[in-house]
C-alpha cells in the first residue's frame, strides 16, 4: 500500500473512531438526563407523598387534639354534674335524717299519750298518760293523808274522765277521803255509785262495810244493820264481811 493511502484509512479510523466515541458520548449524556429527571420526579413524588402525610397527620393531630379537648371538657362537665350530684345527695341525706329524727320524736310523743294498758284492783283496762298520771297523783295526796286536798282532786278525776277504767276505784277513794273529813251522806253516795258502776269491783264489800260505817256515824243504826246482812250475804267470804258480822253483834 502507498504511504499516501495508508494515511487516508488512518484518517478515516480516525475520523470513524471519534464518531463512535461521539456517539457514545451523546448515549451516555442522554442516559444520565433521563436518570436526572426521573430522580426528579421520584423526589417530586416523594415530597409530594411526604407534604400529604404531614398535613393528614396535622389534620389527624389536630382532630386529636379537638376530640381531646371536647373529651376533657365533658369530663369537668361530668365532674361538675358529679359534684353537684354528691351536694344533693348530702342535702337530701341530711333532710332524710332530719325527717327521720323529727319522726322518732313524734312517734316517741305519740307513744306517751297512746293507752296503755293498766291493772287496778284487779281490773286491767287502757289508760291514757294523763289518766293515769291524775289518779295516781290524787291518792298519792290520800295517802299522805291530806283527805280534804283528796277529796277535791278523786272529785275532779272522775268529772274529768268520766268513762276512766279508775272510776270504781276513784269513787272508792273519794268516799272513804269524805268519810274521813266527815262528809258521810256524801261518802254514802259516792259509795253506792262505785257499787253500782263495778259490784265485782275488788273494793266492793269494803264500800259496803264503808257505807255501814258512814250510817254508824250518823246514828242510822237500823240502815247500818240491814247495810252489814247485805255485806254478809253478797260478799260471805271477804275480811270485809268478816268485820261487818263482828260489828254486827255489837249492834245488837
Amino acid at each position: 500500500m502507498r504511504p499516501a493511502q495508508s494515511a487516508l484509512w488512518r484518517g478515516a479510523a480516525l475520523a470513524a473512531a471519534l464518531l463512535c466515541a461521539s456517539a457514545g458520548s451523546q448515549a451516555a449524556l442522554f442516559e444520565d438526563d433521563e436518570a436526572r429527571k426521573a430522580i426528579l420526579d421520584l423526589r417530586q413524588r416523594v415530597e409530594a407523598v411526604r407534604q400529604q402525610t404531614d398535613q393528614r397527620l396535622t389534620d389527624e393531630n389536630g382532630q386529636l387534639r379537638r376530640s381531646l379537648l371536647d373529651l376533657q371538657t365533658q369530663i369537668e362537665q361530668m365532674r361538675g354534674d358529679l359534684a353537684r350530684m354528691t351536694g344533693q345527695n348530702e342535702q337530701l341525706t341530711r333532710a332524710v335524717s332530719e325527717l327521720q329524727s323529727k319522726q322518732t320524736t313524734i312517734d316517741d310523743r305519740l307513744k306517751q299519750n297512746e293507752p296503755s294498758k293498766v291493772t287496778v284492783d284487779g281490773r286491767e283496762f287502757n289508760a291514757d298518760p294523763r289518766e293515769k298520771a291524775d289518779f295516781e297523783a290524787a291518792l298519792g295526796v290520800f295517802r299522805a293523808g291530806q283527805f280534804a286536798q283528796a277529796q277535791t282532786a278523786f272529785a275532779e278525776f272522775v268529772k274529768r274522765y268520766p268513762q276512766s277504767g279508775y272510776n270504781a276505784s276513784a269513787l272508792f277513794w273519794l268516799g272513804n277521803a269524805q268519810y274521813a273529813t266527815r262528809n258521810y251522806n256524801e261518802a254514802i253516795a259516792n259509795f253506792r255509785s262505785m257499787l253500782s258502776l263495778a259490784p265485782d269491783h275488788a273494793k266492793a264489800p269494803e264500800a259496803v262495810l264503808s257505807i255501814a260505817n258512814c250510817q254508824i256515824e250518823l246514828k242510822d243504826t237500823r240502815a247500818a244493820r240491814r247495810t252489814l246482812e247485805d255485806l254478809t250475804k253478797a260478799y260471805p267470804q271477804s275480811e270485809a264481811a268478816q268485820a261487818g258480822r263482828e260489828r254486827l253483834s255489837r249492834l245488837r
